[in-house]
């Protein structure tokens, strides 16, 4: 599983035995890497943004800690969702106030809002392994377009790239067969790579560099 490069290349969770189940957290290390990073999130946005993506993977939030409960059964499936957590969470907040203004996530509502695309935020599909994965946006079949999921990515790196490619390949075959993917891509900082956009086409997912947004309402907004 590919780590944020600020957390050593490890990602860890803590798992302790409770009521005839057990409790896996972080250990708030998510959050409190991010704070030291000169990210915080306790704005409203921010706040609200943090819950709603929390609550795509069934993950709560006490003292800071991302924490979700298993059982025996379930075990291996919520230890996935709590991993997938951690990684969206620094996804969505990783770069901080002075270096850029707003997350990349909220620019992405706003421009989807003013181009009058109508869309259903945070939706939870299960692949044909069985896991859950969360995406930014789904924007209903119409007589016009299929299904299209919309993922905002902010830091559009081969760990990134893989993340979605990987949550989409195992989703895919549960969605309609015409069902299609985009991944909005920011390039705001600086220009995404080549190879990046290529591995989402080999995957057949639409990569959208953020400048070229407008290249693609017609099909979204229909």
């Amino acid at each position: 599983m590919p780590a944020p490069p600020r957390l050593n290349d490890a990602l860890q969770i803590y798992v302790r035995a409770e009521n005839g189940g057990y409790v896996l957290t972080d250990d708030s290390c998510t959050i409190h890497d991010l704070e030291a990073s000169g990210c915080g999130l306790y704005t409203e946005k921010r706040l609200d943004l943090l819950k709603m993506t929390l609550n795509g993977f069934g993950v709560t939030l006490h003292d800071e800690a991302l924490a979700v409960r298993a059982t025996a059964e379930n075990f291996p499936l919520k230890k996935h969702s709590l991993i997938q957590a951690m990684l969206a969470v620094n996804d969505l907040f990783y770069l901080a106030k002075p270096v850029v203004e707003s997350l990349f996530f909220e620019d992405v509502v706003a421009w989807l809002d003013a181009s009058e695309i109508r869309y259903t935020p945070g939706v939870k599909f299960t692949g044909i392994s069985g896991y859950d994965h969360l995406f930014n946006f789904v924007i209903p079949k119409s007589r016009k377009q299929p299904e299209r999921i919309v993922q905002a990515i902010n830091r559009p790196t081969r760990e990134t790239a893989l993340s979605f490619i990987n949550a989409w390949s195992d989703t895919r075959q549960t969605r309609p067969p015409e069902s299609k993917a985009y991944a909005m891509l920011n390039d705001m900082e600086q220009p995404v790579s080549g190879n990046v956009i290529d591995a989402f086409r080999n995957y057949q997912i639409s990569p959208v560099p953020w400048a070229d947004r407008a290249l693609v309402v017609p099909e979204l907004a229909a």
